[in-house]
């Protein structure tokens, strides 16, 4: 039987010897082929027109031009699927609010371990990148905003669970509610700072109070917890209130924090006083969760796949009997608003 086409990746780097290292090192996996290596977004430029690579890595910060007015530039003309390569800094959400699909840490170059497990990473998400939709970007209306009010959802919350493609969606969704809505609680698969990062980005442009979840935060209406990387966040009822615990642990579906995790919790301890929203990514992580929510009485949504980058995570749970309804990016917020009009 004839084997698939490897992936063509073309590395975009202004370092010799990273551009160098990283075609070495993620040519390892049988299912990658790096065509050519640039330095610079000019070279990438004729390059991408020479070659039409599959997916494209890319420094952030490089000379003659940075890689997020690059992006910009870019993908109106030449949409590729992007993994943006970036030290721990902001711009990561720029590029991705430009068009990346995904963006990569780099990794501290005294840590042998640390080093291994990037390059592990990066060919991860070429490959998740290889299969992602770019025709969203043009075609996915913006929200319009929910002016309703929402009373007496004190006892109520909100969880949303998110991978490949959704810092937008959830930037996207939180733009677009109202006030007067439950605590929300969000795990996004992002590792360590970023979700700091995150959940500073969110708060900026946000018409409540969005924070990295910290152990013990209460959960309360106009407050939005990030589930920190590298710690799993799961729900405890304390007295008369409601906390997050977040805590170290094994990796769950290969992610930490989980969406199984948190969704799961929400399940036991708010039963049928919750509404699960799980959207775009790669992988199932989520699915089982949000069924047990839906079993316990929660409202579950699911992302449909024409908004999706991956529609992989919303996927799985609608296959599995766990979403009540799907919808578009654009129609969530709606469908928060209504859910819980209705409970």
């Amino acid at each position: 039987m004839e084997s698939k086409r490897k992936i063509r990746v073309l590395v975009v780097d202004d370092s010799r010897l990273f551009r160098e290292l990283i075609k070495k090192e993620i040519q390892q996996d049988p299912q990658i082929e790096v065509i050519d290596t640039a330095s610079d977004p000019f070279d990438a430029r004729d390059k991408i027109i020479a070659h039409r690579p599959d997916v494209m890595t890319l420094d952030v910060e490089m000379p003659k031009m940075n890689g997020i007015e690059f992006l910009r530039r870019l993908m109106p003309q030449y949409p590729i699927p992007v993994v943006v390569v970036s030290s721990a800094s902001g711009n990561v959400f720029d590029a991705i609010n430009a068009g990346a699909v995904d963006f990569v840490a780099k990794p501290n170059y005294r840590d042998p371990e640390g080093s291994g497990q990037f390059f592990k990473e990066l060919a991860f998400k070429i490959k998740i990148a290889s299969t992602a939709r770019l025709s969203h970007l043009k075609t996915q209306a913006a929200p319009e905003p929910v002016r309703q009010q929402i009373d007496g959802c004190d006892d109520y919350v909100i969880a949303i669970g998110s991978s490949t493609g959704g810092p937008e969606a959830v930037s996207s969704i939180f733009g677009s509610l109202g006030g007067g809505l439950p605590g929300i609680l969000v795990v996004q698969h992002m590792p360590p700072v970023f979700t700091r990062m995150f959940a500073e980005r969110l708060d900026a442009n946000s018409p409540f109070v969005v924070k990295e979840a910290a152990d013990g935060d209460k959960i309360a209406p106009g407050i939005a917890l990030i589930a920190p990387g590298g710690l799993h966040m799961k729900v405890q009822k304390r007295g008369r209130d409601y906390v997050v615990r977040c805590f170290e642990g094994d990796k769950v579906n290969g992610h930490i924090p989980s969406v199984d995790v948190l969704f799961g919790s929400v399940a036991e301890v708010y039963r049928n006083k919750a509404v699960g929203i799980i959207l775009t990514g790669m992988g199932y992580d989520g699915s089982k969760g949000l069924l047990a929510m839906k079993k316990a009485g929660a409202c579950t949504i699911g992302q449909d796949e024409q908004s999706c980058v991956v529609y992989g995570m919303p996927k799985v749970a609608f296959n599995i009997g766990a979403v009540d309804k799907q919808m578009s990016l654009s129609e969530i917020p709606k469908g928060i608003h209504d859910m819980l009009k209705c409970r």
